[in-house]
């Protein structure tokens, strides 16, 4: 793939941006934060860089195998520098019917049974979304002063500045990363056929 000059980032958890960007995961679960516009969560782009933050993460709230990543830190709390490590394609927005969520994309992603509950209980008239991203590895990560605009309860933020992906490559191979995909597909598909937006 041609570099490409991005500017928009998706925030996420630094240990999921971890998991992500390492391969062991392909899936994220988004309602949104507090800050959305119009307060529901909208995919307005599918482009974008993997950006960590670390307040609200949580070990209760992981698999063991990643709770122990994870060292928490006062509210508020950001670091001075922020180090982008990958950026990702959105390939797929799934919804996700409690049924399916909870026990059969279990091991899919790196968060427990509690989060998954969490999520769906919270704003129940909305739908759990599930993002599947392919996701691209920086051979330089690009390191970024912290600013205050990055802040706040929200999913997107736009970068000061436009940010190159030269040097990056696949985490997956195409076969691996399609694999994937179409299992993921097909247990969502298996409860509710019209769940499943690709790309277009």
């Amino acid at each position: 793939m041609a570099p490409l000059d991005l500017t928009s980032a998706l925030k996420e958890w630094h240990v999921a941006v971890q998991a992500l960007t390492q391969g062991d995961t392909i899936l994220l679960l988004r309602k949104g934060g507090i800050r959305e516009t119009q307060g529901e969560f909208t995919i307005p782009h599918r482009q974008v860089w993997l950006f960590p933050t670390y307040e609200h993460q949580k070990p209760a709230l992981l698999k063991p195998a990643y709770a122990h990543q994870v060292q928490p830190v006062d509210s508020g709390w950001h670091p001075h520098h922020v180090t982008l490590t990958g950026w990702a394609q959105i390939t797929d927005i799934l919804s996700l019917p409690k049924a399916i969520a909870l026990q059969p994309l279990l091991p899919f992603h790196i968060w427990n049974e509690t989060f998954v509950a969490d999520r769906l209980n919270w704003k129940p008239r909305s739908p759990l979304l599930g993002l599947l991203l392919r996701v691209y590895r920086l051979s330089t990560p690009h390191t970024l002063t912290y600013d205050s605009s990055y802040g706040g309860c929200r999913s997107w933020i736009d970068l000061q500045t436009s940010l190159s992906t030269e040097g990056s490559a696949a985490v997956l191979s195409n076969p691996e990363y399609q694999q994937r995909v179409d299992h993921i597909r097909e247990i969502v598909a298996s409860a509710k056929p019209d769940a499943i937006a690709s790309e277009p």
